[in-house]
């Protein structure tokens, strides 16, 4: 603003100096009386000068102070940056990641990394208006409105628990995957967690009730309840539950979701037994997206060989007890991070491949994986020294 007003000639002091000086060419001048009025000028437009002078100055600081303020100022969005990543087949904090009791355990070398996302904004945390116009330059960062990551009125302390219980979780679901993968049995139970206001099995299905079939099919994985009620197209279903004990059945007419799916309207969760301990040690990580890792290194861990032949593989992805691989968030920053470690593939869910297609960072090959079995064929492949060329990528849809 200081430079801009100085440019303008009728407030720059020595553009009038400089006219009053070619005022003095046309001839020497004529000593008059009362000539104490030049000097009473002069000092009159030293004064004023010094008063423009002072403005400028003032004007000058106060930009600066609300230039800064401003670009202190927090902003409604979330900015996501690459993160650490763990290698599932070594050791955190002196710990290994992936221990094993009750059954043996094979040393594995490589790596197959699980990747993280730091995430600022929202209950994390504000983001100040510079720090998001940073990220926005940063093709290894993204920046999201606030509203698309977390819910209105989420806290810290409740992302946190959310966090943490999505991430045990995960580490259930990883280990029934990957014992189903390599063929050791293990005990699964589908039980009602909660039933929401409004539920279609209200006054029909209890919470601690145990599903035990769907229309004469047994209830294996929530993708037998799906595919019944999707094929029923709303028609009531009979479901069996073992209630305390007892066998109870019970008909239920399924709802419709704005997404077009039927659905009993209940919240499940899986009960598992298996037949030895694993246990996975992995400080102020959470979410449930280092499913599919878990999953690998648990495999490698229990098998012997070495599934990875001593490659550096990374990935990301859920996982379910029965081996669907799921999307996540943030695989842009992923990749970057995965790269950065040393990562030469890297596995992707295939339903982030509109998000990973434009954003792979150079010298990476992103294999797209919908199940852990196709994963597991990935890694060995590779480790192998076979040509991963041919192995599934991601295109935009």
């Amino acid at each position: 603003m200081t430079i801009t007003q100085g440019e303008q000639p009728d407030s720059d002091p020595a553009a009038g100096r400089d006219r009053g000086r070619r005022a003095r060419l046309g001839g020497p001048r004529r000593p008059r009386n009362g000539d104490n009025s030049n000097r009473d000028n002069g000092a009159r437009e030293n004064s004023n000068r010094d008063a423009r002078s002072s403005a400028m100055l003032v004007s000058g600081l106060l930009a600066l102070v609300l230039g800064v303020t401003a670009v202190s100022l927090p902003v409604p969005y979330v900015v996501e940056t690459p993160g650490p990543t763990y290698n599932t087949l070594g050791q955190d904090n002196g710990k290994p990641v992936i221990s094993i009791a009750g059954h043996e355990a094979y040393p594995a070398k490589g790596s197959l990394d699980l990747t993280t996302v730091y995430v600022d904004g929202g209950p994390n945390g504000p983001v100040s208006t510079l720090e998001a116009f940073s990220a926005w330059l940063d093709r290894s960062k993204a920046v999201y409105p606030e509203e698309l990551v977390f819910p209105s009125g989420l806290t810290k302390e409740q992302s946190e628990q959310e966090s943490a219980v999505a991430m045990a979780t995960s580490q259930e679901n990883a280990v029934a995957a990957a014992l189903r993968e390599v063929n050791i049995p293990f005990e699964q139970k589908m039980e009602v967690a909660d039933l929401p206001d409004g539920s279609a099995s209200s006054g029909k299905l209890q919470a601690g009730d145990v599903l035990l079939s769907i229309n004469d099919q047994p209830i294996t994985a929530l993708s037998v309840v799906q595919s019944e009620l999707a094929a029923g197209n709303g028609k009531p279903v009979t479901v069996v539950v073992d209630r305390a004990g007892s066998t109870v059945p019970v008909s239920i007419t399924p709802t419709k979701t704005e997404a077009g799916r039927y659905v009993l309207g209940v919240i499940l969760q899986y009960k598992f037994k298996f037949p030895f301990e694993v246990k996975i040690s992995l400080e102020k990580v959470g979410g449930p997206s280092a499913g599919l890792m878990f999953a690998l290194g648990i495999i490698d861990t229990v098998t012997p060989g070495d599934l990875t032949g001593g490659k550096h593989i990374a990935g990301t992805g859920t996982i379910t007890p029965d081996g669907v691989v799921g999307p996540i968030g943030g695989v842009s920053q992923k990749m970057h991070g995965a790269r950065s470690a040393g990562a030469s593939i890297f596995l992707a869910p295939a339903e982030n491949c509109d998000d990973v297609v434009g954003h792979i960072p150079e010298g990476l090959q992103v294999v797209r994986v919908e199940n852990l079995a196709g994963a597991r064929k990935a890694v060995e492949l590779a480790a192998s020294g076979g040509d991963t060329s041919g192995l599934p990528v991601c295109t935009k849809n």
